[in-house]
């Protein structure tokens, strides 16, 4: 007979075992049925673009139309993760999942005050249920809740689960993460954050509708003010700093996503699909100050007009800044449009490389003599863009003047087919026309090029010949080109250097100048400014989207202002060329070799006799120089084009003065009246006007 001792015993063992065993095993058998996970859980992301600095430039929304950017624990400020942890979960890194001290206070609170005082709930269990994105009101869903956080516990690392909190936690609206909430409702990222700014983002997603900043100001601060006293509480910050922090305002608006570097960002997400992060070379700060800088110009310039920027570091090829148009949305000035890959004419943004290449070649010299005047090349007639010329002048002016007809002609001696060759070496594509072979019109804007191509051959230039590949995105060590590839000599890319940096600068303070070269394209519908430094370059194109033209639109009046402002933000001071390399000849004409002392151009580059004429004044015209008044008398200025030079001039059957090869003449005058006028030029051939003067 059993005794009653042990009759009591074996009913305490009973009761245990249905009791509490029974449900222990239950409970055991649901957590070991939960599927055990390798590596983090999968999140949708917005696929984020970045800038060199990790600093976001845009974001696209998630296809459950959230923000939800991806962010590293690193990127966080740890102030925000000290007052998280202070406030939510005090033992997070000592529990496993669930605080039993913590949810046995919560259910006594409960019990005595008949409402719920403060919760139970760890930072890993809100992980599991955003995770699950399912309430958790019920005891049922509060049971698969803790094991679920169990389970997380079991399978990531404590940081694996504050990353997934990072990700997922909700700040209002449709705003999840913490960095997507720091740039929307700071407009800055989260690396550095204030105690107010933690606090908030603290305190919002307990309750991310009702305490939304730009709704409910006030409950914001009251659950803001909540989070900075249990932080001082707790040792996290100095009653001193939370009171600093009480007064710090609130945010007022939300703020729109990073919307920079926008035509870029959309060509990298196109050309990486999957890809979630596109990290880029591009500097944020530098992107906004010049979109703010394209945006100003280009409705200087006129309603339609568009305009477009490339800066490049030319010794990396580092892609700084790439504008493609003033505004992506702007409908009117067909924002859309990315117009550093747009195929326009790049009037005579060319004309350095057929300088460079007659330069390698032995044809010519920056002090070598050529002559500008009417050529005639197989029917090819080209004139000059103020149809005047200059007769024999260096081939140095000839190109900082931006004269066609020496351009042609030396091109003419260079050949245009190693034009070509030599632009495809420097990665431009250039594009002709159906039907059409490449011809000498190629050197005065005859082909299609984009500004992105332009921006590389002129990087090439500043490199000394050498040619970087301008990239958007980050390249890994095993990306970068091996072979180092040659666009041109260093001498003839030193004398280029030279040459260019001699055009007017904006800001010429010490020798530190800026080499360019401005163009036009035929008929006012491109205008382009592209320049460097010893480190730099930028190319700048104006002009309208839809191709029609802008009359008198040019280069250095609409794209060089855009160009010198560009590098003014850019930097302070603009950095020195390299010293010149070996074989740089420096001396005057006179002193040069016989064959360098004149450019060895084409002898089928023949004066053009047609055309030859008095311009100015008309025949037969009237010219008011103020004879008849007391006022100081005004001189005559007679303009010609065409014939041959020398010229020789004849006023009333007189000389005036001596041979010339200049275009144009002053003459004074004798007094009012009839005031013949004629010029001979080297071939014999005459044209004069009678002009009557008062």
């Amino acid at each position: 007979m059993i005794g009653r001792r042990k009759v009591i015993l074996w009913m305490v063992w009973i009761v245990g075992l249905f009791g509490i065993g029974l449900p222990t095993c239950l409970v055991w058998s649901d957590f070991s049925g939960l599927p055990r996970k390798d590596g983090m859980p999968d999140v949708s992301l917005s696929v984020t673009v970045l800038d060199r600095n990790e600093t976001v430039l845009r974001a696209f929304i998630t296809d459950d139309h959230k923000w939800r950017l991806p962010v590293e624990l690193s990127q966080i400020d740890p102030l925000y993760w000290r007052m998280l942890t202070a406030y939510e979960d005090r033992r997070f890194y000592e529990h496993s999942g669930v605080d039993f001290l913590a949810l046995a206070r919560a259910a006594y609170q409960l019990l005595t005050t008949g409402r719920v005082v403060s919760g139970g709930s760890t930072l890993t269990m809100q992980v599991a249920r955003l995770l699950k994105e399912r309430p958790t009101r019920s005891f049922s869903a509060k049971y698969w809740q803790i094991l679920e956080a169990l389970r997380l516990e079991r399978d990531l690392t404590k940081d694996e689960i504050l990353a997934l909190y990072a990700l997922r936690s909700p700040f209002g609206g449709n705003i999840e993460g913490l960095r997507a909430a720091s740039l929307v409702w700071f407009g800055r990222e989260p690396r550095r954050l204030t105690p107010a700014q933690a606090a908030l983002l603290v305190a919002l997603p307990q309750s991310p509708e009702t305490r939304r900043p730009d709704r409910h100001p006030e409950m914001a601060r009251q659950a803001r003010a909540r989070v900075l006293a249990r932080s001082v509480e707790r040792g996290v910050l100095s009653a001193e700093q939370a009171k600093a922090a009480e007064n710090e305002p609130i945010p007022e608006f939300r703020r729109t996503m990073p919307f920079l570097a926008a035509h870029a960002a959309r060509s990298v997400v196109a050309g990486g699909p999957g890809e979630t992060v596109h990290r880029l070379t591009i500097d944020s700060l530098l992107q906004a100050s010049l979109e703010n800088l394209v945006r100003r110009k280009a409705k200087e310039l006129g309603r339609r007009m568009s305009a477009a920027v490339i800066v490049a570091d030319h010794q990396t090829g580092d892609i700084l800044a790439s504008i493609g148009s003033p505004d992506l949305l702007d409908e009117r000035r067909l924002g859309h449009i990315d117009m550093t890959e747009a195929i326009r004419s790049p009037g005579s943004t060319l004309k350095p490389l057929i300088y460079g290449l007659a330069f390698e070649q032995g044809l010519a010299h920056p002090e070598s003599y050529i002559e500008d005047r009417p050529i005639d090349i197989g029917g090819y007639r080209p004139t000059n863009f103020d149809l005047a010329y200059q007769g024999r002048i260096s081939v140095r002016e000839a190109l900082q003047l931006s004269l066609n007809t020496p351009a042609v002609q030396l091109l003419e001696a260079v050949g245009p087919a190693r034009l070509i060759a030599r632009m495809k070496r420097s990665g431009a594509r250039p594009v002709f026309p159906n039907g059409v072979n490449p011809g000498l019109a190629i050197g005065l804007g005859g082909a299609g090029v984009s500004l992105h191509d332009l921006t590389q051959l002129y990087a090439a230039l500043g490199n000394r010949g050498r040619l970087t590949p301008l990239k958007l995105k980050k390249e890994t060590a095993s990306s970068r080109p091996d072979a180092e590839l040659k666009v041109m000599e260093p001498a003839a890319a030193w004398y280029l250097s030279d040459i260019l940096t001699g055009l007017p600068q904006p800001h010429s303070a010490d020798a530190r100048r800026l080499a360019y070269k401005t163009g036009t394209a035929y008929g006012y519908r491109d205008a382009w400014a592209i320049g460097y430094d010893g480190r730099h370059v930028i190319g700048v194109w104006t002009g309208r989207a839809d191709g029609t033209p802008t009359p008198g639109m040019t280069g250095a009046a609409s794209a060089a202002p855009i160009l010198f402002e560009a590098f003014q933000r850019l930097k302070r001071d603009l950095d020195g060329f390299p010293p010149s390399p070996p074989g740089i000849l420096k001396t005057a004409a006179a002193e040069l070799p016989l064959a360098l002392r004149t450019a060895r151009v084409s002898k089928r580059a023949r004066p053009e006799g047609e055309g030859f004429s008095i311009t100015y004044p008309p025949h037969e015209g009237v010219v008011d120089l103020g004879l008849e008044t007391h006022t100081a008398n005004q001189p005559l200025v007679v303009k010609l084009r065409g014939g041959g030079r020398p010229y020789r001039w004849f006023v009333n059957g007189k000389p005036a003065g001596e041979a010339t090869f200049a275009s144009q003449i002053t003459v004074e005058p004798d007094g009012p009246g009839a005031t013949h006028i004629m010029v001979v030029d080297r071939y014999g051939s005459s044209k004069s006007v009678q002009v009557f003067l008062r």
